[in-house]
């Protein structure tokens, strides 16, 4: 696994919140309706918003059912990173994001599958042989060079960790 640990300081996730049903294989449809309906110069507009790492557009997991139960709920942010003293327009959802550790998985591959399957082998087996445990806070996938059709893609998985 391609992992590695970064140490970060506070931010802000910025963009278009909802509520929807954990999927635990191949693409999530509550998700797919909410960034289609959403239009092409919002993306740009976000993008453009976007000032920190993790870079680019970002899909952000927060408020996640401790068991990870196949159709729970969980808030679902299409958006950026922004550092604090960032404008961000009244018109978007903001989840503040505190100092601290995160474990980021690099994936390449089938999308969302690579994406899912790395995510089941660091919950299998990176974090029994790490000592790192989650800690509560969102978790975020950076999409780096997408196919245009999305069936490809490399990502970065940005889990928050904390000493076990």
């Amino acid at each position: 696994m391609d992992t590695r640990i970064v140490d970060h300081p506070k931010f802000r996730l910025v963009g278009h919140a909802t509520r929807v049903r954990l999927v635990h294989q191949g693409v999530n449809p509550h998700i797919q309706r909410h960034i289609t309906a959403l239009p092409t110069e919002e993306h740009l507009r976000l993008k453009a918003l976007g000032n920190t790492e993790p870079s680019g557009l970002l899909a952000v997991s927060d408020d996640l059912d401790p068991d990870y139960a196949e159709g729970s709920e969980l808030t679902y942010l299409h958006g950026v990173a922004v550092s604090p003293g960032t404008p961000v327009p009244d018109s978007l959802d903001i989840i503040e994001v505190p100092a601290g550790k995160w474990v980021v998985i690099r994936t390449k591959g089938p999308h969302p599958q690579t994406l899912q399957k790395a995510w089941a082998t660091a919950a299998a087996t990176w974090f029994p042989s790490n000592p790192w445990r989650l800690r509560p806070g969102p978790e975020i996938v950076a999409v780096h060079e997408p196919a245009n059709d999305f069936s490809t893609a490399t990502c970065d998985l940005w889990l928050p960790v904390e000493p076990a």
